[in-house]
């Protein structure tokens, strides 16, 4: 070749172009050039494959039948029932339009085309091609009826947009539900009746509407950007984020897309930062990542809720028992319905020992959640209820249900000292304090002690004899602690341990 170049007088450069030229055409031939039996042979195994399932070997072996005659209407025809078959009907329009092309007599084709357009909701072009099947075969059942129904949904359709117009959303959904029926992969009917839902405040339904319209249109930001804000106002912020990104990824220069992308984001990164303090049991700084969270996004309702919810919940862990009473009010104010509120507000009322109310909390949340949780909840709460209409150990000492040993300890001291019966001298004064005194030892008993403590906590008077294997009088002090039986003038060491 080169030495022809130089016979020629062609210089090296296009010497080399021609080369290069020559070798492309011999690759093209090999490609392009197969023989009819091996366009046969590939058109066989796609028939076997298409029929055994085997939908992406059949396709590939369509592929190969096309390019080995770009000429022959069958192979694409055959191509479109492979794409039909995997459900990509817009793929398979191209090979319809082809096969229709190199034979506009081919009636399957074009009645195959008319039931995809017609789905889409193509009126127009759906009725061009039954209209054209039934000039050639005016007999044909199929093509009739359908050209019956592209009239019903090109009549539907206008019936919709005018009562939509006219704000009659729930008439705009029924007459939709029979336009999606006819033309199931028409993105515009979809998105028409998620408007719909959206104004009626259903907006799962709408998310449910704008999904498959995602892959309906070749570019849909719109949809992708409206169900991120669907799932954003729902506080569903992770599928928020999926959806923007799909966006992005469209056109990562998109302006709304990424200028909302900034906005989920940073919000998502603060909730899951807060729910993972919550899990270290780091109640305060959850608490204040929960503050940021509202002033990050003021305007959307749940995270103001939600955001109320966990600082109701870091309160009552950190044992702020008046403050969680006033945020967690506040938060079932806002969210009348949420039994994790209403629990965790039951829990700041028996630290404050307002046992009722504790059990009307329990009881109300119970309505609206049965979890085993507010159950066993609602049971401890009456039982401490019970036990404080009998005998209150906090109560008696004074203390908050909070209090550690030495704040125990020390009011105890004072107490002890204050009724001891020492220091009166009437004999129905000496009885009152022999009673208050052996209430503030009992009471100091149980508090100090751990287990009988975590007992009283739960619901259980530790020291009441029906409690007690056995039961009755015989029980040892303290359950029957009276060291005043023998009356009289009673004198010993009191020891402040």
């Amino acid at each position: 070749m080169m030495d022809s170049c130089r016979r020629t007088g062609l210089s090296g450069v296009l010497c080399s172009l021609s080369l290069l030229c020559v070798l492309l055409d011999i690759q093209l031939d090999g490609v392009l050039g197969a023989t009819q039996a091996e366009i046969e042979h590939h058109l066989e195994m796609g028939r076997k494959l298409l029929a055994a399932g085997q939908l992406a070997e059949a396709l590939s072996h369509y592929h190969s039948a096309v390019e080995g005659d770009s000429k022959n209407y069958l192979t694409f025809y055959k191509r479109a029932a492979v794409f039909l078959a995997m459900g990509k009907s817009k793929s398979a329009l191209p090979d319809l339009t082809r096969a229709i092309q190199l034979k506009p007599d081919f009636l399957a084709a074009r009645l195959q085309r008319g039931n995809i357009l017609l789905k889409q909701g193509n009126t127009q072009e759906a009725w061009e091609d039954f209209n054209e099947v039934l000039q050639r075969s005016a007999d044909n059942e199929e093509a009739q009826q359908q050209l019956m129904q592209t009239h019903e949904l090109e009549e539907l359709q206008e019936e919709a947009h005018a009562m939509y117009h006219q704000g009659e959303y729930s008439a705009t959904i029924n007459v939709l539900e029979r336009v999606i029926e006819i033309s199931p992969w028409d993105p515009e009917s979809r998105e028409l009746r998620a408007e719909c839902y959206i104004r009626m405040g259903d907006l799962q339904k709408a998310i449910q509407d704008l999904t498959p319209t995602t892959r309906l249109r070749n570019d849909n930001r719109a949809a992708f950007l409206k169900l991120s804000m669907l799932h954003y106002s729902l506080g569903e912020h992770h599928e928020s984020l999926n959806h923007v990104r799909e966006c992005l990824k469209l056109d990562q220069d998109d302006k709304e897309c990424f200028s909302h992308y900034k906005q989920v984001k940073k919000l998502s990164k603060q909730l899951d930062s807060a729910e993972e303090l919550i899990q270290a049991e780091s109640y305060q700084e959850a608490l204040d990542k929960y503050e940021v969270v509202m002033k990050t996004e003021p305007n959307v309702p749940y995270y103001t809720n939600l955001a109320k919810e966990r600082i109701c919940f870091s309160l009552v862990k950190m044992k702020s028992t008046h403050e969680a009473i006033d945020v967690c009010s506040e938060a079932h104010q806002r969210d009348p319905r949420n039994a994790n509120i209403l629990r965790d507000r039951a829990e700041a009322f028996i630290m404050n020992q307002e046992y009722e109310k504790a059990v009307e909390d329990y009881k109300e949340a119970l309505d609206f959640d049965d979890k085993q949780e507010i159950k066993e909840g609602l049971e401890r709460a009456q039982k401490l209820l019970k036990i404080s209409q009998k005998r209150d150990y906090y109560k008696i000492l004074g203390v908050s249900r909070s209090a550690n040993k030495q704040e125990i300890i020390k009011a105890y001291r004072k107490l002890a000292q204050q009724w001891h019966p020492d220091n009166f001298q009437s004999e129905a004064e000496k009885k009152e304090a022999e009673k208050k005194f052996i209430d503030i030892a009992s009471a100091k008993e149980v508090l100090t002690d751990p287990e009988m403590r975590q007992k009283f906590d739960a619901g259980e008077d530790p020291l009441d004899p029906e409690n007690q294997q056995g039961g009755g009088r015989d029980q040892p002090w303290p359950f029957h602690f009276d060291p005043f039986q023998s009356g009289g003038s009673f004198h010993f060491k009191f020891h402040y341990n």
